[in-house]
């Protein structure tokens, strides 16, 4: 197991489900702009310091999530699914990847990270899974920088205000 680090470049969810209106309805059509400033980012901190995440329907969660799948069926595929790959862009970089069922995706992140770190996060939605895995790392003692030009949103007014929300979190949370 790798020790957990000071500073992480963290890429939430940049997958093939997210990345198209046309392939999911979960598609954002901010996705194309941002995954080259994803893989800037990916190739600057290197293999080392960069993990990738990746939601993947769990049914077996239960609670609101069996209400969430009634309104999604589509999502209820295995994890091998191509719908859940990374996207070819980010699939090849040599980076730890984490799955997790749930949008935040700290729980799956925690022990990868040193307490006190300075995380950078881009990803996709901002307004969804990298807001809820942002949230949750301030709370943890996290410095977390978002890099607003490497997330998509799932329009871009959502977007802009999961970035003015996550604005409210500083120091803890700094949009760059």
């Amino acid at each position: 197991m790798t020790a957990p680090a000071d500073d992480l470049l963290v890429l939430v969810d940049p997958q093939v489900v997210f990345a198209d209106p046309g392939v999911s309805p979960w598609g954002s059509p901010m996705f194309g702009a941002a995954v080259g400033a994803m893989r800037e980012l990916a190739d600057a901190a290197g293999p080392d310091a960069t993990v990738v995440t990746r939601f993947v329907a769990d049914p077996a969660l239960g609670g609101s999530w069996g209400r969430y799948y009634e309104d999604w069926p589509f999502a209820l595929v295995p994890d091998d699914d191509p719908l859940y790959a990374v996207v070819p862009e980010l699939d090849r970089l040599g980076a730890r990847v984490v799955t997790a069922g749930t949008f935040g995706k700290w729980p799956v992140l925690r022990d990868l990270v040193a307490p006190g770190a300075r995380v950078r996060v881009a990803g996709v939605a901002t307004d969804c899974c990298v807001l809820s895995t942002v949230l949750p790392m301030a709370d943890a003692g996290i410095t977390v920088e978002v890099v607003a030009d490497a997330c998509a949103g799932s329009t871009p007014e959502n977007h802009a205000r999961a970035l003015d929300a996550m604005r409210l979190f500083a120091p803890q949370v700094l949009i760059v």
